[in-house]
């Protein structure tokens, strides 16, 4: 049972880190950050990478989930016409244009929906398995 319970506790935590994910990506949805050369950038949008972990393995074969890693999407920002803004691009082709991430809200909300039923599911999934084990002890005690 502990196992089980391990299970469902590390999707916990891979869903929470997924939704602060989410939460960061909406949160910066018109945000500009500095390079590493000073000049202003958009926000990339980060990701959350899944992978099984073998750690939390039963003798049946389930397997628990952990972060793999964190990445940042690396795609062309969207460029919007704002040549008073303080962030326009001085000089160039795209001189006048403030560039913003490329993250689509709708899909944003969809991963936080996602993650907030998966993380009821797991939550769901682990009260099943504490009183599965009191009932257990109940009967044996």
């Amino acid at each position: 049972m502990i196992s089980a319970m391990d299970i469902s506790t590390s999707a916990l935590v891979a869903q929470r880190m997924r939704m602060d994910a989410v939460s960061s990506n909406l949160a910066n949805l018109n945000s500009q950050t500095r390079g590493p050369d000073g000049e202003m950038q958009p926000y990339q949008g980060r990701y959350v990478m899944f992978q099984v972990d073998p750690s939390n393995a039963t003798p049946y074969g389930a397997q628990g989930v952990k972060v793999s890693s964190v990445e940042t999407e690396n795609v062309e920002p969207n460029y919007r016409w704002q040549p008073d803004h303080p962030y326009a691009i001085k000089d160039g082709p795209k001189r006048g244009y403030v560039a913003y991430p490329k993250i689509n809200m709708q899909t944003e909300m969809v991963d936080a929906l996602v993650a907030s039923r998966a993380y009821e599911a797991n939550l769901g999934v682990l009260e099943i398995t504490k009183n599965m084990s009191q009932q257990t002890l109940r009967i044996l005690g």
